[in-house]
């Protein structure tokens, strides 16, 4: 059996022995074997634990990867994959939800909403309708500082006209995705100066941020299965049981 010297493994990855000791003190590395003189013996099993480790951190996070981990320890490699899985299919929904954002900024006028007839100026209550947004939740956005209808000058109702109806469509679309979520006050006001290009890029920009992180949960599940390969939980070409 092969051992890997600490140093061995922290040059490989590029970083400190005194991490890999820190990673171990977390539960995530199954403890090693000690030789004689008291030096840590890690096998080709702890290396592929930390390329993996390292591997997973940037597009998963510590969380979802010491939980990955920590099932692959209990030899609980379903649960290990369907945690990530679950990550990926998240980050996916946000990549939908990006897209969806686009291509409403891309129209040049409001889409049609099927058995719904757009009105020039619209109160609270219809804007709700024609958008299929709770009043409540439009009210809310507006005490947040992301959408500042206009007032009736008579009576001070709320007034919404196309601009603000965008606005709603694409707070209503964008609120569901954590990474366009600090961008969302950007867009929105751009869409307010009638700076579409400008919110084109803001969401193209957070496109480009999805697109990145999908690239590095993949690069993080190739070193979970070659894990799993190692570690015995799965025999090549990935038989199934």
């Amino acid at each position: 059996m092969r051992f890997y010297r600490p140093i061995d493994i922290a040059r490989e990855l590029g970083i400190s022995t005194s991490a890999l000791r820190h990673y171990e003190s977390w539960g995530v590395i199954p403890s090693p074997e000690r030789s004689a003189n008291g030096y840590r013996q890690y096998t080709e099993v702890h290396a592929a634990y930390f390329r993996c480790l390292r591997a997973m951190f940037p597009g998963f996070g510590v969380s979802i990867t010491c939980q990955t981990l920590k099932h692959v320890q209990h030899g609980e490699m379903d649960a290990a994959f369907w945690l990530v899985n679950k990550e990926q299919a998240s980050l996916h929904e946000e990549k939908t939800i990006a897209d969806q954002t686009l291509a409403l900024l891309q129209q040049p006028d409001l889409p049609p909403i099927r058995g719904k007839k757009r009105l020039g100026r619209m109160s609270i209550g219809e804007a709700a309708t024609y958008t299929n947004v709770q009043a409540s939740a439009i009210r809310h956005w507006e005490k947040e500082g992301l959408i500042v209808p206009d007032r009736d000058p008579e009576n001070g109702y709320r007034v919404f006209g196309a601009t603000h109806i965008r606005q709603i469509l694409l707070i209503r679309t964008l609120r569901r995705t954590v990474y366009l979520l600090d961008s969302m006050r950007d867009i929105v006001k751009a869409v307010e100066h009638h700076d579409v290009e400008k919110a084109k890029q803001v969401t193209e920009q957070a496109l480009f941020v999805l697109h990145g992180r999908n690239r590095l949960q993949l690069s993080g599940v190739h070193q979970l299965v070659e894990l799993c390969r190692i570690a015995g939980l799965l025999a090549p070409p990935f038989e199934s049981h």
